[in-house]
């Protein structure tokens, strides 16, 4: 399988675009839930010339500006102390740089700084105030990401004596008080956490994956994160190999979910890796989800999953609420980005 995807990606270079428009699926443009704006925007990114990198960039930064479900951008999930921070990544499967940032404050445009991380850094991942400080020398405006509605969910949070949150084994009792919390004298393990499944999750996370019509394959990511986390978490986004991951000679993929759980398993590189091996991506996919599923079956995530002959796929854990996940497909055989569905496993 592995040597007929080669063999099929040789062709298509051989003969150039009009083979592509003809009778193959690329270029694609593939992301997590329903944002078809940010679909839209990145596949015109394409067709006005842009490579794959600027698709990823141009699309994420849409749901960045359009707070996309509340969950990317400024103005949501607000964490304990009651700011919004943002993390992203890009990564550019031709050449395997990656620019990432992450718990960044006071800058509404991650993605675009992590760009910035790829083409004027050696570095792959900057965090907190540094990267803030790094963003400014790069031009980006230091600005409030809070808004009124971040900051009624946080007041929110704390008249209800701050549940949930992300702490254990800690005093105060962390499932009925407020902190500052710390460790207990004598520490008693407590395995119970926080997790986003059942109703509390939300559409979390952009990930997004494009293969150029030429083969060439980039990825990215952006978010705000989980409501209430500790201040100064930073989730599975920017991590490369787990938030999203491209690499021109198998495929790309991005992840979703509860980042915490998601990062330990790098999701995304696993499933590049079962592409590479032979597998479809719809099956990539299904792996991923199920190697997690082995140890924590109640986790909330998908995954979606790409080759470099455009053909794609997504698996998703099922919950009680969590039965079906949407995501977003534009390539060279629809007119319009369209939303599918999988039935989760």
């Amino acid at each position: 399988m592995a040597r007929k995807s080669r063999l099929l990606l040789f062709v298509q270079l051989l003969l150039g675009p009009a083979l592509v428009r003809c009778s193959c699926p690329l270029p694609l443009v593939l992301n997590t839930w329903p944002f078809k704006n940010a679909t839209e925007a990145a596949w015109r990114a394409l067709a006005s010339g842009g490579s794959a990198l600027d698709a990823v960039e141009t699309g994420c930064a849409v749901c960045e500006s359009e707070q996309c479900d509340g969950t990317v951008g400024f103005g949501g999930s607000p964490d304990e102390l009651g700011e919004t921070t943002l993390d992203a990544m890009i990564m550019d499967g031709t050449t395997m740089n990656v620019g990432a940032v992450g718990d960044l404050r006071r800058i509404k445009n991650a993605i675009g700084v992590a760009r910035k991380v790829l083409e004027h850094t050696t570095h792959t991942l900057l965090a907190g105030e540094s990267a803030t400080k790094f963003a400014e020398s790069m031009g980006f405006v230091n600005e409030d990401l809070s808004t009124e509605a971040s900051r009624a969910l946080h007041s929110d949070w704390l008249a209800r004596n701050c549940q949930p949150n992300y702490w254990r084994n800690v005093v105060p009792d962390a499932s009925k008080y407020c902190g500052p919390y710390k460790p207990p004298r004598v520490l008693k393990q407590d395995c119970s956490a926080y997790g986003e499944t059942g109703a509390n999750y939300g559409h979390d996370t952009i990930g997004m994956v494009v293969i150029h019509k030429m083969g060439r394959t980039a990825a990215g990511t952006s978010t705000n994160g989980i409501k209430f986390k500790i201040h100064g978490r930073i989730g599975d986004s920017p991590i490369p190999g787990a938030g999203a991951y491209a690499d021109d000679t198998a495929g790309a993929a991005a992840a979703t979910g509860d980042g915490d759980i998601l990062m330990r398993f790098l999701p995304s590189y696993q499933a590049v890796e079962y592409m590479r091996s032979g597998e479809s991506p719809t099956t990539a996919c299904q792996k991923v989800i199920s190697r997690i599923h082995k140890y924590f079956p109640e986790f909330f995530g998908a995954v979606i999953c790409a080759n470099v002959t455009g053909s794609y796929g997504a698996a998703c854990n099922k919950l009680p609420t969590f039965t079906q996940f949407s995501f977003m497909v534009y390539n060279s055989l629809k007119n319009e980005p369209v939303e599918e569905k999988v039935d989760c496993i």
